[in-house]
């Protein structure tokens, strides 16, 4: 759609700029009815709403005197920090679409993103100003290096340096809701990366599921913890910008639970959201130290949480509200939800569908299955991405039907909670029997030997699959033997269910978005010479 640019200040424009409804306009509201009110704190460094709305705008001018245009795309290489926020919020106000990257990735993966995306500016910071040099070079596409910090080479542009240009020369820009605000790249653990494209519609329907899930308040200080290269990091900003609260956001780094506490006491942090592993850590250093917490909701996702961890985080934080959250990127991400209450009562469970999703668990002919029967869930709504960037086929294919295929596996009791059984593409078929990966791997997190885990299936001449254990140990465990898992499974998981075969392993291989590579673990170990084939 093409934009209304008018340097003038046409006054038929101004009406239709300010009706927006997306997240700058809600800096600008703040920016005029509460000025002085902390926005973003980073380091102990606050940024107020006025200061936001000023820093976003000579941005976007700064933008747009170096060539960028509604509808270009700006690569975003950085690590958590207040000026990420001000990067992405400058190059939506004039139309333009930020590209978050995980910082992990290596220079040919980071190439990809540029090539695929089109993008001709890099947003970065000094320690990783050799990184995006080194995609500049290998791709000669990237006409503009913006660097945040310092920076000796000549051909950078100083960020501070655009900011202090001022705004004067700002072009008034309409941007519908319907415009791309992001494109996430989802991470690839089946083949490239398919650039997700989100709406500012869809992060508005993320902010009002995240208000009512959430019951976030204008008094709120959120954490910002997860990366902001990650749907979750900016994700769940979306309701804090919507209320007018405070987002404390947490450098990246190693994860320290009694650091983390200490900050949230400092801060005075009334919610945030960690993974299981995470807040297994922080429940035990809590106990150990306690600290005068605020906190006031607790949330979870990303992966499983045993009984033992949900146990610990309601015994630490008993007057906190414990909310598990479920999505994916192409969702804005959150579908799902299961509050606390229901947490124990339905351990394993996602919850139940938010209020802006509509959902259906569906065959392969995409009739709807029976409660208890598994299906894919498949969705619509108006956080629902607007499709993969070029990508018509992939668009097609995962908007099948008139829905969105999520590519989950799940089961829906009477009462309406979900369950997922395993990602589509990861089903083992043995004996005529689905075995979901997901299921077995739940069943796997609870034993006290085991750390993390994944099942793969393996090539067998009578059943054609077999299921099999790919684990890291707990630490101080030295051995965990197919008997004693056999034992432990008895009791969770049918027979026909339990792993074949156990390859204990020091780590399991990841991409850069952290999610477990299986297409490496079936290479290693996914063949009959691999281990067992009896």
């Amino acid at each position: 759609m093409t934009a209304t640019i008018n340097p003038s200040s046409d006054l038929t424009t101004e009406p239709l700029r300010s009706r927006r409804n997306h997240w700058n306009n809600q800096v600008r509201r703040h920016a005029f009815m509460t000025p002085d009110k902390p926005a973003l704190k980073f380091l102990g460094q606050v940024t107020t709403w006025k200061e936001l709305d000023e820093r976003t705008q000579a941005f976007a001018a700064a933008l747009h005197r170096r060539g960028v245009k509604f509808g270009d795309r700006v690569l975003m290489v950085l690590l958590n920090r207040s000026e990420y926020v001000e990067a992405v919020l400058g190059a939506n106000l004039i139309g333009a679409i930020p590209v978050p990257v995980n910082i992990r990735m290596s220079p040919a993966e980071i190439s990809f993103l540029v090539t695929d995306s089109g993008a001709r500016t890099i947003v970065t910071e000094t320690m990783l100003a050799p990184l995006a040099d080194a995609v500049r070079s290998s791709t000669g596409a990237i006409d503009n290096t913006i660097v945040v910090g310092d920076t000796t080479n000549e051909s950078h542009l100083r960020y501070e340096d655009l900011i202090a240009e001022g705004s004067v020369d700002l072009p008034e820009v309409d941007v519908p809701e319907e415009s791309v605000a992001l494109i996430m790249y989802t991470s690839g653990t089946t083949g490239k990366p398919k650039g997700a494209m989100l709406t500012h519609t869809n992060l508005q329907a993320q902010a009002v599921t995240c208000l009512q899930a959430l019951q976030t308040s204008r008094d709120e200080i959120g954490a910002c913890v997860a990366p902001m290269f990650h749907i979750a990091g900016l994700g769940a900003m979306t309701p804090l910008f919507y209320m007018g609260a405070l987002s404390v956001i947490h450098p990246l780094g190693a994860f320290d639970p009694d650091d983390m506490l200490d900050i949230l006491e400092q801060e005075g942090t009334t919610s945030i959201f960690l993974v299981p592993a995470q807040w297994q850590a922080v429940c035990a250093a809590q106990q150990a130290r306690p600290r005068d917490l605020k906190l006031r909701v607790i949330s979870w996702g990303a992966a499983p949480a045993s009984d033992t961890v949900l146990r610990a985080m309601n015994e630490t934080f008993p007057e906190a509200i414990n909310v598990a959250v479920f999505g994916q990127t192409e969702m804005s991400p959150i579908t799902c939800v299961l509050e606390g209450k229901d947490a124990l009562r339905k351990l394993g469970s996602i919850g139940k569908v938010v209020p802006c999703v509509t959902a259906r668990v569906v065959d392969p002919e995409m009739n709807d299955v029976k409660p208890g029967e598994v299906g894919e869930i498949v969705y619509r709504g108006p956080n629902m991405m607007k499709g993969y960037w070029q990508n018509a086929q992939g668009t097609a294919d995962a908007f099948h039907g008139g829905w969105f295929h999520s590519g989950d596996l799940v089961r829906q009791d009477e009462e309406g909670f979900l369950y997922v059984v395993d990602r589509a593409k990861d089903m083992i078929i043995s004996g005529g029997e689905n075995i979901y990966c997901a299921e077995v791997e739940n069943a796997l997190f609870g034993h006290a030997k085991i750390a993390e885990a994944a099942i793969i299936g393996r090539a067998h001449e009578k059943w054609g699959e077999v299921p099999v254990a790919v684990v890291v140990l707990a630490s101080g465990v030295d051995d965990l033997t197919l008997e004693e898992l056999e034992s432990y499974l008895n009791e969770n998981l049918a027979r026909f269910k339990h792993p074949k075969d156990l390859v204990i392993v020091e780590e399991l291989p990841r991409n850069a978005g952290g999610k477990v590579v299986k297409p490496t673990l079936r290479s290693a170990y996914g063949s009959k010479d691999a281990g067992l084939a009896h």
